[in-house]
């Protein structure tokens, strides 16, 4: 029987499996518990792993200038792009400018992760603001990159360390980046052949699409949560679930790894079980 383990371990170990040797991945620094865990504790957690078993020639690039961190040596998780928590983490390379030699326009990123406060049937995702945006009832802190990493990136995770209707909207208010609005031939019409959102990763479940008809759709649904919790926190139909399966749990193993060799110290991944 796997040992019992959280859902951030959980959730790590799923996204290890999606990445492949010799690819670039890029995450960023998020404030607050549940948004930097699911932001940055998450996917830090996530790619260190892939590099200890599938995938040694993974790169990790982080806030865009420290190159494959050691993040044994954390001493908890920076909240600023040049905190001195991250300035004096070893790592292989630190870049003077950002992103450093990898050239966004060129595909150098293979894969991102980026978060909001809404995001849509389509994949669209909202950091901009709430309601009406000639005149917003909520003025957000604004796109940070999601634009780049929405078309640039090889493929974008979305991390949402929440999950309700009001997150989770048939169409967000405001599209600071790009999904599959008209599937992949809407993308097309915007000039863009490649890029786009592959999962959406909740506290309750895991999104993926249908990228030709550009929808989202359920991959998977944690053991925590039914399919009605599901429904009744989503502000769009789902559809059939009864061939859903549950989210996998994660191998001895990989748990092995995660808590003695990528995060002995515990900073990256806090139980975030409830989402808050």
């Amino acid at each position: 029987m796997t040992t019992a383990c959280s859902l951030s371990e959980r959730l790590a170990v799923l996204l290890a499996k999606e990445f492949s040797d010799g690819e670039v991945g890029f995450t960023g620094l998020g404030t607050g518990r549940a948004a930097a865990g699911y932001i940055t504790g998450i996917p830090l957690a996530a790619m260190a792993l892939a590099q200890r078993t599938h995938a040694p020639s993974l790169t990790v690039l982080l806030a865009g200038w420290s190159h494959n961190p050691d993040l044994s040596q954390l001493h908890g998780l920076p909240e600023l792009e040049f905190d001195e928590r991250l300035r004096d983490l070893p790592c292989e390379a630190q870049s003077i400018d950002y992103p450093g030699h990898f050239v966004l326009k060129r595909g150098d990123i293979s894969f991102g992760f980026s978060s909001g406060v809404q995001v849509d049937l389509q994949g669209n995702l909202n950091g901009v603001c709430i309601g009406d945006p000639s005149r917003p009832d909520v003025r957000l802190v604004g796109p940070i990159l999601h634009p780049e990493h929405m078309t640039l990136f090889g493929r974008e995770y979305i991390m949402m360390p929440h999950h309700e209707a009001r997150n989770f909207v048939e169409k967000v208010d405001y599209v600071s980046g790009v999904g599959y609005p008209g599937g992949l031939a809407g993308r097309a019409e915007l000039g863009l052949h490649s890029g786009g959102p592959a999962l959406v990763i909740t506290p309750k479940c895991i999104f993926n699409f249908d990228r030709e008809i550009g929808r989202m759709t359920v991959r998977s649904i944690h053991a925590s949560d039914s399919e009605a919790a599901l429904r009744s926190s989503t502000g769009f139909e789902l559809g059939d679930l009864s061939d859903v399966p549950p989210t996998p749990e994660p191998t001895e193993e990989d748990l092995h790894l995660l808590r003695n060799v990528v995060d002995p110290r515990g900073h990256l991944l806090p139980d975030l079980d409830q989402g808050e």
